[in-house]
């Protein structure tokens, strides 16, 4: 993806969509390489759109988009390229970093039933007046606004009467994850999602604003702090339903409603609930349900959920409206696992949900983690994610090969593709069966068309595109080259279509030219060349067409006599390093060769801020934009590091033409070091744990939550959290300062038994040398790959004596078949497989060419020893990494791990499990889970008890 695009991205929640640099007209970008399978071709239909953020088509030909703005545009076809303004909801629709216009539906018998759906971010609060804000914040997190839901009457092509709003509901005074998308399942009921409105960068359990709780969540009024154990604000929202004492909000949840009046269906799940809200919900826990569809025949709901630190989902809600209502976890889970930072904090809600019975929390359908490729060969850069789209090719029909009838497509903003998820034997989406499929920046929503073609919106291009297919002829690409493209009058242009092709092999291909785009066929041929006699800005056009009639076209801008103005932005200078809160001003200037120095109504600004996962890795959250302003000043927002912002001043003559100038600036970064007593146990830091001594690098100023959770173990003792070093709670808040500082979390510790009830003990030794094990190898070369060994004697374990052993390459060894290999570690007991197990290092192993795993019986009876060596294993995620352990057995039953190659993090096992475990899981001596305590040649020795 080129630098510009990334500099444009994002908006949806936590980190996606973007808009345009330059105001006006948005240029088309260059077609992505090696875009889309053989067969397909990626046209463009609309263009000149800002920030279009939703597509949906009306059964008589008519097309809808809504821009992030408010405003609702429809075209009359697909052929149609001026669009008529259907409804200007802008003095509404809170257009702020990620809050703006994001849904749009029809009804279904549209245009006879004549409404128009939109969902959008209210500039205001609930039953309050807009605009509260006018598209900015005055206190950056701090400005408390709402969503709503509302039907739009519609008259041939505008809208007709008021506004009726259906809905008002999702409070949240953090500029993210508001309402999401809506739209009409086959019951004829509106379904809407929307997210909890919490922060993007610290665990947010309500502790924001000033006031301080300004929605007012629980368990106190709004003006009252909320403080671990018992807060459900911020993030918590989303689980408000399982708080009844109190009103239930809509955050985080699926909803089904009627059309007509908003309310709850007499037929939900909770009809029967006293609270309005809890009647309307049919999911909740989620996070950011930006983008959702219905499985065409069916009643399923299938949501893409936007992940924080490390996972996205897609859930499948079979049959939402009969029940049970689901739980999908946040934030108390991410994924299938425990959200590290909401889990640290202690928080009643959650606590409570990890103590529930299986199956409370249901599990996702298909996740990827950021680090994650989705499919192999799809090209897409890691690190950022963000589900963007979900659309569900029919079973039956259309033009696509058999191989994607019943796909799922799925797109990614921050990654910028779409990959097919393809049905398997039972019809449904196979998480194994993924490929990719197209390269898209930018896309933000994807449907099926009339003709059974796959759209997608492209919010930073301004346009909307569609994946078609030929099973024949292919369409050509035109690629039209002029020089010069300026100069004084007159002026002659040479032109040339040399660089176009058609994929189609000995294709005879006609240049038809159309230097005025007035629809005149100006010149045929491979090279033209044209006189412009007078000054102007003219737009010329190149169409390629091949022997079947099949065309594509390419224009490029020809200036005559004219050149765009040139802007300066005169303060601030890349000097300046801004802290959260700053107020940072500015001011520009522009010159034109025609017009001289252009006055402030032809200056326009906008904000952007960019995050990275690395340096060149971004994706940006515009902030906020000025029009006809000359200086002006913002707010320095809060964020995580690495981000920056990038200020854009665009000018504009009177002729239209416009240049831009963008100033990248820095923030000031402070290291926040932190420790314990003692040294090695864990700390989290907006959502990521860390092993200490650790330290992580902040803005100056910004909003930091840090938990000290516990009780944790290292080794066999146990501690307990007496006190922090800056005095606060064990979960609270810290605004990073301007210089370095430590923040030391103090444990007591107990010695701990490092023993379980049948009698099992563990303690370590030092200085233990390492068995080499050989020459028998086992036959392991695959990754997630496990075989059995017969063992030289019986070995006795919890009880029972075993004469075989299966060896995983993650790192474990079983006395009973664990029916496949397991990747994925987990706390010590658990009833799950495997069971029997002995984990010198469970984790997430990879077998590079030189892993190996050896075995070997040393010494003679009655005291032999049977060694299980892995040697050279790779840790997934971590290409450099080598790490070789061991497991010793001994004849009457001792167990022996040592360690050598282990060098730090991972190695020393902060995402790994060491211990042992009898045949249920209901009983294990666990000596670590996902803690950095190993270490070379020091030996962990687990003993059974006498006569076991």
């Amino acid at each position: 993806m080129s630098r510009a695009v990334e500099r444009v991205q994002a908006f949806i929640l936590a980190f996606v969509l973007g808009a345009p640099v330059v105001v006006g007209l948005p240029t088309l970008g260059p077609r992505p390489a090696a875009a889309v399978p053989t067969g397909f071709t990626q046209q463009v239909v609309f263009t000149g759109l800002t920030r279009p953020t939703k597509l949906v088509f009306a059964s008589d030909g008519r097309v809808f988009v809504a821009e992030k703005s408010g405003l609702v545009k429809v075209f009359d076809s697909l052929s149609d390229n001026t669009p008529t303004v259907f409804a200007d909801l802008r003095t509404n629709v809170y257009n702020f970093t990620d809050l703006g216009l994001i849904g749009l539906a029809l009804a279904p018998t549209f245009p006879t039933d004549p409404y128009v759906y939109v969902s959008y971010t209210y500039d205001g609060v609930i039953g309050g007046s807009a605009p509260t804000y006018g598209d900015a914040c005055p206190v950056i997190g701090n400005c408390r606004a709402s969503a709503r839901v509302s039907r739009l009457r519609a008259s041939g092509d505008v809208m007709t009467g008021p506004e009726q709003v259906l809905l008002h509901d999702w409070c949240h005074q953090i500029d993210s994850h508001s309402i999401g998308d809506l739209g009409f399942g086959a019951d004829g009921a509106l379904y809407v999602t929307g997210g909890e409105g919490a922060s993007a960068t610290f665990t947010d359990y309500g502790q924001a604003g000033s006031p301080v709780n300004p929605c007012g969540d629980p368990p106190g009024p709004a003006g009252t702090a909320v403080t671990p154990p018992t807060a459900e604000g911020g993030a918590l929202r989303s689980q408000d339903i399982r708080t009844p004492a109190d009103p239930t909000g809509l955050s985080g949840t699926l909803i089904r409603v009627s059309p007509t009046t908003g309310a709850g269906l007499p037929d939900n799940p909770l009809a029967a609930s006293a609270d309005p809200n809890s009647r309307r919900i049919l999911t909740y826990g989620l996070r950011n349900p930006f983008r959702w569809t219905f499985r065409p025949g069916t009643n399923e709901v299938w949501i893409g959920d936007i992940g924080w630190r490390t996972w996205e989902e897609i859930n499948r809600i079979v049959d939402p409206a009969v029940g049970p209502v689901r739980n999908y976890g946040w934030p108390c889970y991410e994924g299938n696992a425990a959200q590290g930072g909401y889990n640290a904090a202690n928080l009643t809600l959650c606590e409570s949900l990890y103590a529930s019975p299986a199956g409370t929390v249901t599990a996702p359908y298909y996740t990827y983690q950021h680090s994650q490729v989705v499919a192999p060969g799809d090209g897409c850069r890691t690190g950022g994610s963000a589900p963007s789209g979900l659309a569900f090719y029919p079973t039956g029909g259309g033009s696509y090969p058999a191989t994607y009838a019943g796909s799922l497509f799925f797109a990614d903003y921050s990654r910028g593709c779409v990959w097919a998820m393809r049905a398997g034997t039972d019809g449904l989406p196979d998480p194994a069966r993924i490929v990719p499929f197209a390269s898209a920046p930018g896309v933000v929503d994807l449907r099926i068309g009339p003709e059974n073609d796959l759209y997608y919106v492209d919010l930073t291009g301004g346009t909307v595109r569609r994946f078609h297919y030929n099973s024949g002829n292919q369409l050509p690409h035109a690629v039209l080259d002029a020089t010069p493209t300026s100069g004084n009058a007159p002026l002659t242009v040479s032109f040339d279509a040399v660089g176009s092709t058609d994929p189609d092999p000995g294709e005879i291909l006609e240049y038809q030219w159309d230097f005025t785009d007035d629809g005149t066929i100006d010149a045929t041929g491979l090279t033209a060349s044209h006189r412009y006699p007078t000054v102007g800005t003219y737009t010329a056009r190149l169409r390629v067409v091949d022997f079947a009639g099949l065309s594509d076209t390419a224009t490029v801008q020809i200036r005559v006599g004219t050149a765009a103005p040139v802007p300066v932005i005169e303060t601030p200078t890349a000097a300046l390093r801004w802290s959260v809160g700053q107020t940072v001003s500015f001011s520009g200037r522009a010159t034109d060769p025609q017009q001289g120095a252009l006055p402030a109504s032809g200056l326009s600004w906008q904000l952007v801020q960019q995050h990275c996962s690395t340096p060149d890795n971004c994706h940006s959250h515009p902030v906020r934009e000025w029009t006809g302003a000359a200086s002006g000043s913002f707010l320095a927002p809060d964020h995580e590091y690495p981000s920056y912002l990038e200020l854009t001043l665009t000018a504009r003559d009177n002729g239209g033409l416009t240049g831009s100038t963008t100033l990248r600036l820095d923030p000031q970064t402070v290291n926040l070091a932190l420790a314990t007593k003692p040294a090695g146990l864990r700390l989290n830091v907006n959502g990521r744990n860390l092993t200490t001594p650790n330290s992580t690098q902040v803005i100056v100023g910004s909003t930091n939550t840090i938990s000290a959770p516990g009780p944790q173990t290292l080794g066999p003792a146990t501690y307990t959290f007496e006190n922090w070093s800056d005095g606060g709670a064990a979960t609270h808040v810290i605004t990073a300062p301007a210089t370095a500082r430590t923040y030391t979390a103090t444990y007591d510790g107990a010695p701990g038994s490092c023993a379980d009830s049948f009698g099992y003990t563990c303690r370590t030794q030092t200085g233990t040398p390492f068995v080499p094990a050989g020459p028998s190898e086992m036959p392991l070369t695959a990754d997630n790959d496990s075989a059995s060994v017969p063992l030289p004697f019986p070995v006795p374990f919890y009880g029972q004596n075993y004469s075989r052993a299966w060896v995983d390459t993650n790192g474990s060894l079983s006395f009973v078949d664990p029916r496949g290999s397991w990747p994925t570690n987990r706390p010590l007991p658990n009833a799950a497989a495997p069971n029997a197990t002995l984990y010198p290092f469970w984790d997430d192993l990879v077998m590079h060419p030189e892993s190996r795993v050896r075995t070997a019986v040393v010494g003679t009876a009655p005291d032999r020893q049977f060694v299980v060596e892995w040697r050279d294993m790779g840790l997934s995620g971590a290409p450099a990494a080598r790490i070789s352990f061991e497991v010793v057995i001994s004849e009457w039953g001792q167990i022996t791990f040592n360690y050598a190659a282990l060098n730090s993090g991972r190695e020393l096992g902060n995402s790994a499990t060491v211990g042992i475990e009898n045949a249920t899981g209901t009983g294990a001596v666990q000596y670590s889970y996902n803690q950095l305590v190993l270490a070379n040649s020091k030996a962990i020795i687990f003993t059974p008890p006498a006569g076991g």
